[in-house]
Parts: C-alpha cells; structure tokens; sequence
C-alpha cells in the first residue's frame, strides 16, 4: 500500500505531517527521500510533529515520511569501545571513508561493524535457566575490556534450547537460542538494542560509599565524588571545563569513560582524539582508547542531534554498568545541550520561561543525572554510572537557568574562576565557592584507605582558606602591613596550599595524577611547617625571620621535586622544617 504520510511543513530541524495515522509518540522515523533520521515529538488529531536530526534543506512538502514502529534506539554490542559516534550512534570514520571529511545526509551506515568476527566464549548450556541481564556469553572487546554478553534485560525466566559451540561469529550470528514459558523461542546473538530515553533497570540502587580517584588534588581532597555519583562544572569562556574534563577522563579510576562532546567546537573534538590516542593507560600500560568512547556532537551539526547526544552516552554507560564496570560519561556540555532544548521549542512555538528555556528544563535535566547510581545489576554483578556535567553559563553568570537548574540535582559543583584561571592557576576550581555533599558517604572509605587524618588534614586546610578569605577582605582594606604576625603567617601558608598544593601541572609527569598517600603527605608537611612557624611567632619571633628560611618556597615546589614513588622523602622535608626553625628559635 502506497505511504500516505508526507511532509506538510518544515522549520529547521522541526517537520509536520497533516492527517497522518499509524505514528506513536517518541517513535523513530525516516524522513523524505534520503531518508533523514527523525522522531515524533508531538502528535494531535490534525498535525504530527517530527524532531528531524539532520540537516532538513532540500526537503519539500509531499515529501514520504516512514515508521520504524520503534522508538529513538541504540545497538548495543562488542565495538561500542575505541570507536567514534555522531550523537545517534553512526560510527563517523566509517561515515568518512564513504563520503569523505563532511557527513552526507540520510547515511544510513550500521552503527557497529557487522562484518567483524569475534571470538566468543559461551557461559550457558542447554536445559540452563536465564533471566534479563544475566551473562550468557564473553568476548575479549578490547584487550583490557572483556565484553559480557547479556540476556535483553526485560525478557521473563526462559530456557536454553540451543547452544552454539565456542567460536568466531559475527554481530548478527545466533550463538543460543531460549524459550520462555509461553513456548515462544528467542535467538541470542552478540548485540541488542535499547531506546536512549528509557533507563536500563538494575536489581538494586546502592548507596555511593567509594570516591571516584581522579589524582586531582582539589577534587579529591577538598571536593571528592562517589562512583555512581553526579557532578557539575560551570564556569565562563576559558576557565577550564574542557581541560579539567579531559584530566577527569584521563586519569579517573573509572573501567570505561565516554565522552559526550555536545555542541563543542570540532578542533576541541579532534584534540580529545588525537590525546586519548597517545596516551598510554597507567593502570594497563594501554592506549586509554581502550577503554574509551567518543560522541562527536560538534557545534556545526545538526541542532536535534545535540539534543540525543547526551541520551546516547547515558545508554552506552548503562550497558557497560550491567556488565559489572565503572564507568564514568563526561557531557561537554550541557549548556550546549540545553541550548537544542530552546532552539526546537522555539520553532515548536511552545511558551517559553526564564531567558528563553523551555518550562520543562529542569525536567529534562533531572531525568538526566538521576541516571547516574552504583547498583547491583541483574546479571549480579556490581556497576556504577557516574556522570561529571559541563556547564557553560553566558558571560560567566552562574544564576542563569541550566546552572541553577542543575545544582539541584547534583551532589558536586566545581565552581570555576576566571580570575584564577586568568591568573594561570588551573584546575581553576574555586574553594569558596564550590562544594561537595558526599563527605558523610566516603569519609568511612577514606579513614580505612588513606587513614583517618586524612580527613583531619583536609578540614584544617579548607579552615585555614576560609581564614585567609576574610583576611583578604582586610588586606584589600589596609594593606597588609597592619596585620598582626600570626595572620601574616595564615596568608604565607595558604599561599602554599594554593600554589604548591590545590594548583597542578597537567603537563609535569609527576604532577599530572598524584596518587591519595601524596596527597596526605603534602597535607601534613604544610600543616607541619604551620604549627612550628605558628609556634615561633607566638614565642615572639619576627615571621621576616622565618621566611628567611626558604622552607616556604621549597613547599611550593614539593609537587614536582618529590616523584610519586618515592614519599619517603616527605619524613626529610619534615625533619628540615624541624632543623631550620629550630636553629631560628634558638638564634
């Protein structure tokens, strides 16, 4: 029967059809005679509207509009790892090798490589019992990356009927076949699909109890998040979000990172690939691509798909949690992505609220993040899902709506500075400003792990920056000249803590990722100098006198002189510190 549904009108990304029946809400469909990708965003009894995700010049009306029957999806399978995707999952260097260096509309390329053969290990036999999310199969998807393969998570109790020997097969290859109690036989084979809006179930949500390590000393000592924990960065043109990201995605202790770049400009996009690709994986001794995933959503394609983007990277991290992995998404950024949000409700003529944003925001937002969670999935394994969120506020304003909006449903708020930024000192994360909710849930990880003065270390060090703030505030003033030695010697010393201590060198070997015993150690060697030279200036002793000493500079530069391995160096330091102020106190 010939297709009676056709284009009626079209306004940029957003296309109606007139009388048209048989469409369901959130279904994907394809779109005029390339056969563009699309998905029904609103349907009345006279107009459908359809959110098309590629470029929509050259369409016309009475132009055919197709249904799938099924809604906006994903195909989840071996080769999602070391590989490049637009925001709705077309995989952009087998795009390149067919048209070139500009993706061509309406590229109908499969998303994972169905002509591969992977050496598959099946775990099942006949007459086994299977539920959703249990592992019937494993596969080596990279070398660091096993790949577990999993029942589709919402088919009921069935049994095995058929299995297929160990072998090499491709994606679409049969390796079981099941039947569930109705007499109904379902095959297995190596990949499923999923839609990127609905979140994979897990058999429980656990509560965040373990720190995402990041080697990053201001995050993990003054602002630590949870694995399966939510963060946000906001913070002006220039401040950093991207190079903090890239360090978080570097260095994090996450089993797999996906980085989401939503709306970023595209030298940014090709920076991230060509850095992942040289960089070798501390903990494997592997390219990090190895456990990497890259969606490519840059600011010069197609507005919707910024929009699906973010849905994408979510659903990838969700697979990859059931399997049992940490994994950790980065979306760079949201602001980006809230910026598709008005720019479609703009055209769908829907009653705008603050600055433009449409009412259901925060909604949206809040669906989001609430993705992210440590659980016990189905397949009994434990995996977490944790997201880190930029946010780039206009001019640098951190009351517009996605800020606001998104500190609501986030636990962390990395507050970038631009003064500190334009100061050099990166990670740019202000510590007055910025806070973290997780201290009750990982304190009891840190005392058993790292010891309990850790945590008695951080909070002198974040009560000595709250004391020079105020200072600061008088200094301004006055000058600083008229302070009294003791406060002198509080503004000396956390001008340690803030160049040798919070501020870090991504590019200095040493200095790139700091493992959690430095990190205590600096802590301790700072807050040793404190409460000796605090001790001398009580007694007396003019601070020009102990800063003569040099012991102040030598600790701003601890960070590079002492390697990670070797921190039995930190007992000399200290030993130093008692030496030279003693040798003051006695002169």
């Amino acid at each position: 029967m010939e297709n009676q549904n056709v284009i009626y009108g079209i306004n940029g990304p957003v296309v109606t059809v007139k009388n048209a029946k048989g469409f369901s809400m959130m279904e994907m469909v394809y779109v005029g005679q390339q056969r563009l990708v699309g998905e029904i965003i609103g349907i009345t009894d006279k107009l459908t509207t359809v959110q098309v995700y590629e470029e929509t010049s050259g369409l016309r009306p009475g132009d055919p509009i197709v249904g799938t029957g099924a809604p906006m999806n994903v195909t989840l399978g071996p080769g999602i790892i070391d590989n490049i995707f637009d925001g709705i999952e077309r995989p952009l260097s087998e795009i390149e090798k067919r048209s070139g260096a500009f993706i061509s509309r309406g590229s109908a390329v499969s998303p994972l490589d169905t002509e591969k053969k992977w050496n598959v290990t099946l775990k099942i036999k006949v007459g086994d019992k299977l539920s959703g999310g249990m592992i019937y199969a494993t596969l080596p998807e990279t070398p660091i990356i096993e790949h577990r393969l999993l029942v589709p998570p919402l088919m009921g109790e069935c049994e095995v009927i058929k299995v297929m020997p160990d072998g090499e097969y491709t994606l679409n290859d049969t390796v079981a076949v099941v039947k569930d109690s109705s007499g109904k036989e379902t095959e297995l084979t190596l990949c499923q699909k999923w839609p990127i809006r609905t979140p994979r179930p897990v058999k429980h949500r656990l509560s965040a109890k373990v720190p995402l390590v990041t080697g990053q000393r201001v995050i993990d000592t003054l602002f630590p998040i949870a694995k399966g924990g939510t963060a946000a960065i906001p913070g002006g043109f220039g401040t950093g979000k991207t190079m903090t990201q890239h360090q978080l995605a570097k260095w994090c202790d996450a089993d797999i990172i996906i980085y989401v770049g939503c709306g970023e400009r595209g030298n940014e996009m090709s920076q991230v690939l060509q850095e992942f690709s040289e960089l070798i994986d501390p903990k494997s001794n592997r390219p990090m691509t190895d456990r990497t995933v890259l969606i490519a959503n840059t600011s010069n394609m197609p507005v919707a798909a910024r929009e699906a983007s973010i849905y994408t990277g979510v659903t990838l991290a969700e697979y990859y949690r059931d399997m049992g992995y940490n994994c950790a998404i980065m979306a760079d950024s949201t602001s980006r992505w809230a910026e598709a949000l008005r720019e479609i409700s703009g055209r769908l003529e829907e009653m705008p609220a603050e600055e433009g944003f449409p009412a259901y925001l925060p909604s949206r937002l809040s669906e989001f993040y609430e993705r992210a969670c440590i659980a016990d999935t189905l397949c009994g394994e434990k995996g977490s899902v944790t997201m880190i969120g930029a946010v780039s506020p206009q001019g640098g304003d951190m009351s517009e709506p996605v800020t606001q909006n998104t500190k609501r449903f986030i636990r962390c708020f990395w507050a970038l500075d631009k003064d500190l930024a334009y100061s050099r000192h990166y990670p740019a994360i202000n510590w007055l400003t910025s806070y973290s909710e997780y201290f009750t849930d990982l304190d009891p990880w840190f005392a058993e792990n790292v010891g309990a003065d850790f945590i008695k270390y951080r909070n002198r060090i974040s009560a000595l920056l709250q004391e020079e703030s105020s200072l600061m505030e008088i200094v301004k003033l006055v000058g600083s000249d008229i302070l009294p030695d003791d406060q002198k010697l509080v503004i000396e010393i956390c001008r340690v803590i803030r160049v040798g201590f919070l501020q870090q060198n991504a590019f200095h070997k040493e200095d790139t990722y700091v493992p959690l015993e430095k990190q205590k150690q600096m802590m301790k060697t700072i807050l040793y100098l404190y409460k000796r030279a605090k001790h001398l200036v009580n007694a007396g002793i003019p601070i020009s006198r102990i800063l003569e000493t040099g012991l102040f500079d030598k600790l701003t530069k601890m960070k590079y002189d002492i390697p990670n391995n070797k921190l039995e160096m930190f007992e000399e330091y200290r030993t130093e510190i008692k030496d030279k102020l003693g040798a003051v106190a006695e002169g």
